[in-house]
């Protein structure tokens, strides 16, 4: 017998009924006081119980729901905090007792004084503690296809706000659950609508094509330090400035075949720069919900596994600002259509458990059988009961701690190295320079210029340098996003295999953004007499003539690129300049812009940090037009987030583009349509075959088959004939291996004409040799004076993963190469921040590549110039290589 996605044994429908009955005998009386209170039950407000198999809201629905709670009951309040990437309105909830909400202002104060007033004295120590309440942030489903947390929440507020049940009621009364409906409204809506679209057909619970988000699908928690995107912007606003809750968790899902449930405490590695005690409340937290989850028959709850609390790229970043910050995961299933899992398919990683068993870190595992959205909901819900019942009993610990943790970190940056960060305001790159200042205050941290010069650590440091002082409360967060980092190496065991990073192991926001920053190391006290606190939004302006003809704009600047596009779009005559030009006592460097006085010059100067060069007479040095190319970006259907992030660089840039998916390069029209195709990082068995793996071992995708095609071999012969006829490619990271190898191009009359490009791949060999990169900033330097290099000194770093490593080799016939970029010959020269095995493999090999062939330019980086939108010090390369003649 055939058994469709839909067919469901009479056991299995009996235990999924079995399971929601429960769900509502735990909410017991709490239904029959909610009616005569007009408090609507979920069943009511969507049609169905959330949980129930294959069945969805959307995120209007859901805040739909929670206005209709906040109208009808005292214990529940919506409050904006922002909008989505694609405008949707950003809540924070909060419930609580009437009492605490009708209180929330002074709640929230007292949060902050204890927070970020290290200096209070004791007896306001002791009266705020006994006013205050326990704030427990919970985000919850930024990553969309992970829609349990997202579901759970009006069975979870329901049940708080209706329940009899005194220890709920205890809760509420010393604890305020605050949480984001949904982290990426967006996404949220786009996964429910594809998962309809194809509810009751074979393609049921499949991949959803494209990202779920405007830009960076999966990667929205990746964000959480350079604060790229509106959602994560607004709650890190909620956490570092508005709200300071004492604890958080970030909720997700995993995969489906390992534990049912992960909670802290997380796995090593940890970072270096968080006070002991803050490991221990996640301890304190992990443990008793364990013991509370396990008590109500919830199996396959985990402890100490997978997950590490090294990179601060997600919500619990806010772990490096005094937050106790956790992370919970739930195994997954097809989004909302249940999964059978035998037991033989249950397995584990090896990180916190090397087998699938009974063990101190998962002490009852799950057998196997069916998984339903409806037990991701009720371990959602027994968790976050769990959670917000430790932070209750607790609330004099947890807010006195949250005060110790802002005076110890105060004290420490007093009396503990690093003292100061001091950038000089003279920066290579004025405009990131300005942006890391105002990255600065989003997250919390005040900045100070200096008033007079003065001499620190042998060094004479000018007015107008910015000074970060370490003695704030936000201390931890200040070292690790403004050091280079060092992996701390732990193995599994003595002399065994070292445990690897989660994600990656490097971040520092000076190194990425090209801004030099003097660690202070020597203690000294600069006085509060030679300081000023910046102005916010922090710019660097200079007086500026009444009458001028024209603005320039420096090369050296990233947003002078972004000023330069921008005029361009608005029809203004752009030229670049082709050799240095001086002006006043100043030169402005080759590659740099001019743009002539206009009445729209305002549209393009009101953004900028850095303020442009006024020339009061005309213009008159070496220039050429600048020419927009018309652009195809390359964006396959296979959760592209390289792609997402590159177009919203272009997007923040004013870069105008054309999206062509693979399969659609088989049929475009290059040569008369465009100027130059931009690859992003992608695979090379996606771009070709719309299918994982690689070639000769594809993996079949869990796309819709319209959407799993490729460039197949009429794509790429078109891709190669367009950069033949004159065309520009630029490529990086995995889709450089299009261009590796035996190469062909056939014509319209069936003449085919093989060639090898002067480059190949030798990033896989020097793996095989023990050359190990986890996402770390290496340092290259790059050829002089080339059209490629323009803007950029002669050192930067780039964020790498160690394949791929080009090498080039002599040419023939219509083809040549240059070496743009050089790994250093130099041992020990190459990391400058993150963990590198073997570095001696990668002295003096290939970085970045300019190829020609035929009439055509291709350019090659071995790193992604733009990664996360986290990369600024290697944007120069990627704009310079769009203007290319």
């Amino acid at each position: 017998m055939q058994f469709t996605n839909s067919y469901q044994p009479a056991m299995f429908v009996k235990t999924a009924l079995l399971k929601l009955f429960v769900l509502f005998i735990s909410l017991g009386g709490a239904m029959v006081h909610a009616q005569s209170a007009g408090i609507p039950d979920p069943a009511s407000h969507f049609g169905f119980t959330p949980g129930e198999d294959r069945k969805l809201f959307n995120y209007e629905e859901m805040i739909s729901y929670l206005k209709r709670l906040e109208e009808v009951s005292p214990m529940v309040k919506l409050e904006q905090i922002g909008t989505s990437e694609f405008g949707k309105p950003l809540y924070l909830a909060f419930v609580s007792s009437a009492e605490n909400i009708t209180r929330l202002d002074r709640l929230r104060e007292i949060n902050r004084r204890l927070a970020m007033k290290a200096d209070l004295a004791p007896e306001e120590v002791d009266q705020l503690v006994e006013e205050g309440r326990v704030f427990f942030l919970m985000t919850l489903s930024m990553h969309s296809t992970e829609v349990g947390p997202s579901q759970a929440a009006p069975l979870i507020v329901y049940e708080m706000i209706t329940s009899d049940d005194r220890g709920i009621r205890k809760t509420l009364d010393n604890a305020v659950y605050m949480f984001t409906p949904s982290h990426n409204p967006d996404g949220m809506n786009m996964i429910v609508e594809h998962y309809k679209k194809y509810l009751g057909t074979k393609y049921e619970g499949s991949s959803m094509p494209g990202v779920y988000h405007k830009y960076a699908g999966h990667n929205i928690n990746r964000d959480f330090i350079t604060l790229n995107l509106k959602e994560n912007q607004a709650i890190a606003r909620a956490y570092s400035k508005e709200w300071f809750p004492q604890v958080a968790v970030e909720r997700h899902q995993m995969g489906s075949r390992g534990p049912r449930y992960y909670i802290s405490p997380p796995s090593d590695p940890i970072s270096e720069n968080i006070q002991p005690g803050i490991w221990n409340w996640k301890r304190i937290f992990g443990s008793r919900s364990l013991t509370a989850m396990t008590d109500a028959g919830l199996q396959g709850v985990s402890v100490n596994y997978l997950f590490d609390m090294y990179w601060p790229g997600n919500t619990s970043t806010s772990l490096w600002k005094g937050v106790v910050a956790m992370l919970s995961e739930a195994a997954s299933v097809d989004i909302a259509s249940p999964i059978y899992i035998e037991s033989n398919e249950l397995t584990v990683t090896g990180k916190g458990m090397a087998e699938y068993d009974i063990s101190i870190n998962m002490p009852d595992p799950w057998p196997g059988g069916w998984w339903h959205l409806s037990d991701i909901i009720e371990y959602e819900r027994v968790n976050t009961l769990s959670y917000m019942h430790t932070a209750a009993i607790h609330r004099e610990e947890i807010l006195r701690y949250r005060h110790d943790i802002a005076r110890k970190e105060v004290e420490r940056g007093r009396t503990e190295p690093p003292y100061y960060y001091i950038l000089p305001r003279q920066q290579h790159d004025q405009s990131e320079l300005a942006d890391l200042v105002n990255l600065l205050n989003k997250h919390g941290v005040s900045a100070y210029e200096l008033l007079n010069d003065r001499e620190v650590q042998n060094r004479m440091f000018r007015a107008g340098d910015i000074v970060v002082p370490l003695d704030q409360p936000f201390r931890a967060f200040i070292k690790e996003v403004m050091e280079s980092q060092t992996y701390p190496v732990r193995h599994y065991s003595r002399g065994g295999d070292m445990i690897r990073p989660y994600d990656i192991t490097s971040w520092s926001l000076p190194l990425h953004k090209g801004v030099e920053s003097a660690e202070i190391n020597t203690r000294v006290e600069i006085p509060g007499t030679l300081l000023r606190k910046v102005d916010i939004p922090y710019k660097i302006t200079a007086a500026q003539p009444e009458n001028h003809e024209g603005f320039l704009f420096s090369a050296n600047h990233n947003e002078s690129y972004k000023a330069a596009f921008r005029a361009a779009a608005l029809g203004i005559r752009v030229e670049r300049l082709t050799e240095p030009f001086s002006y006043r006592g100043m030169t402005i460097p080759e590659g740099s812009f001019y743009v002539p006085s206009h009445r729209r010059a305002d549209e393009i100067l009101e953004d900028l940090l850095v303020d442009p060069v006024c020339l009061t007479s005309q213009f008159d040095g070496q220039s050429v037009q600048l020419q927009v190319p018309r652009i195809a970006l390359i964006e396959s259907w296979f959760h592209d987030m390289d792609a997402g992030w590159t177009r919203f660089l272009f997007d923040t840039h004013h870069i105008p583009y054309k999206v062509l998916r693979p399969a659609e390069l088989q049929e475009a029209n290059l040569v008369r349509d465009f100027d130059l195709v931009v690859l992003p990082d992608q695979s090379q068995a996606v771009l070709m075959a719309g299918k994982g793996g690689s070639p000769g071992n594809y993996i079949i995708s869990r796309y819709p088959p319209d959407y799993a095609k490729g460039m197949e071999q009429k794509g790429l012969n078109n891709l190669l004939g367009f950069l033949d006829k004159g065309g520009k490619v630029v490529s990086w990271g995995r889709s450089t291996e299009l261009f590796m190898g035996n190469l062909s191009i056939e014509d319209d009359n069936g003449d085919k004409e093989e060639f090898s490009l002067p480059v190949s791949n030798i990033g896989s060999r020097l793996q095989e040799q023990g050359l190990d990169v986890t996402g770390s900033l290496l340092r290259v330097r790059l050829r002089p004076d080339h059209p490629l290099t323009l803007g950029l000194p002669e050192e930067i770093g780039v964020f790498h993963r160690g394949n791929p490593v080009f090498a080039t080799s002599f040419p023939y016939f219509d083809m040549d190469r240059r070496v743009i970029a050089t790994f250093p010959k130099e041992k020990n020269e190459i990391l400058m921040s993150g963990f590198i095995q073997n570095e001696q493999l990668l002295t003096n090999q290939v970085a970045m590549v300019w190829v020609k062939k035929g009439e055509g330019q291709l350019v090659l980086f071995s790193f992604c110039p733009q990664f996360r939108g986290s990369t600024p010090a290697t944007y120069k390369l990627l704009f310079n290589a769009l203007l290319m003649e």
